[in-house]
């Protein structure tokens, strides 16, 4: 029997086919390689990298060159877990470096990068999932248990306002009816909208004009709504009136924060900006999406506190004594049901609500 000899492969062929950055180091921390997945993921030409210095060729590790440095000298490697890197003026990258040093005849360094923010997206997005449906599932059992005694209390109260028609009691049965139908409402808004979404091809800039309409009307001179859409973005397939009420609810949310001073006490005018995007290769759920709409609330108000962004999606969850607790998980609910999800990101003076939907062609 013969077999087949392979033949000899160069060492760079097999760097280019990988998915981890790889990037090499000469003694003077100059770029000597990158291969193609080191190119997408920091947005830069190898071509024009090699044989520049490291935080001047790709500017995310100017705030690691002490540390190559001395790995270089004391010719120790290191591993970094979730690193944030980021080149000035755009969003950091969360990566794992693995750092090794190699002493030959050319001494020098070799980075391996592996990109984790879509992993990190994916197990975040798991998560949120996992605690909407569960929040969901509490939500109908305690609706259940309460609907029921409801209904007996009301009853009692009716019946017994027509044993005494014209007794000084028929005050307090008219309290006991309207407090149960109070709490029957607030039941109902805590299980969302009670039918499917009856789904058509629509814009998402005539639903987002819509609510920008609606909350101007309320918010007067006092705020400043901004619009940045993507005209390219196409048409959705989406129930115009439960797209609407989602991110009304959402917009409305942002109208009360920049209502609450933060924005005044930074100096700045009270704004909301409505922005539209296109993702594309974007991932829902565990589920990869050619392409995805992004519809963001931004307002710069003082922030969701930090203990409770992990919460703002469950019922009854809010920072306002007025507030009921409702809007976003309604919100949540709505745009789930259309195969997407809505995420937040908040800092003190600048909170970002990103209503994702995938884009799906009629059937």
């Amino acid at each position: 029997m013969k077999f087949s000899v392979l033949k000899r492969v160069q060492p760079a062929a097999i760097l280019d086919g990988l998915t981890t950055a790889v990037i090499t180091l000469d003694h003077a921390l100059r770029v000597t390689y990158l291969n193609p997945a080191g190119e997408s993921l920091f947005g830069v030409s190898r071509h024009h990298v090699l044989g520049q210095p490291l935080v001047q060729a790709i500017a995310h590790f100017a705030e690691q060159e002490p540390r190559l440095r001395n790995a270089l000298d004391t010719g120790t490697g290191f591993i970094d877990r979730e690193l944030r890197v980021r080149r000035p003026g755009e969003e950091p990258i969360t990566v794992d470096c693995t750092v090794t040093p190699w002493q030959a005849a050319n001494p020098g360094l070799l980075m391996e990068i592996l990109a984790l923010d879509r992993h990190l997206r994916i197990s975040r997005d798991e998560l949120l999932l996992a605690q909407h449906q569960a929040s969901r599932e509490l939500v109908r059992g305690l609706a259940h248990e309460i609907k029921n005694p409801l209904g007996g209390i009301r009853g009692a109260a009716q019946l017994l306002e027509r044993e005494y028609p014209d007794s000084a009691l028929r005050e307090y049965t008219h309290v006991i009816i309207r407090e149960a139908d109070r709490l029957q409402n607030l039941v109902d808004r805590m299980l969302g909208p009670n039918r499917l979404p009856h789904k058509s091809m629509i814009n998402v800039h005539e639903v987002i004009e819509h609510v920008r309409q609606l909350i101007e009307a309320e918010a007067g001179d006092e705020v400043a709504v901004v619009r940045d859409y993507d005209p390219s973005l196409p048409d959705v397939q989406a129930d115009r009136e439960q797209l609407i009420q989602a991110v009304l609810n959402v917009a409305r949310n942002a109208l009360q924060a920049v209502g609450a001073g933060g924005a005044a006490r930074a100096g700045e005018r009270a704004t909301i900006m409505l922005r539209s995007r296109m993702r594309r290769q974007f991932t829902i759920g565990g589920h990869r999406h050619r392409l995805c709409v992004q519809i963001d609330i931004e307002d710069n108000g003082p922030g969701v506190p930090a203990a409770m962004i992990d919460k703002i999606f469950y019922p009854m969850v809010t920072s306002r004594a007025d507030g009921t607790g409702l809007g976003l998980p309604i919100s949540q609910y709505l745009i789930r049901s259309h195969g997407g999800l809505i995420e937040c990101q908040s800092q003190p003076g600048r909170t970002v609500f990103s209503i994702y939907l995938p884009v799906e062609k009629a059937k």
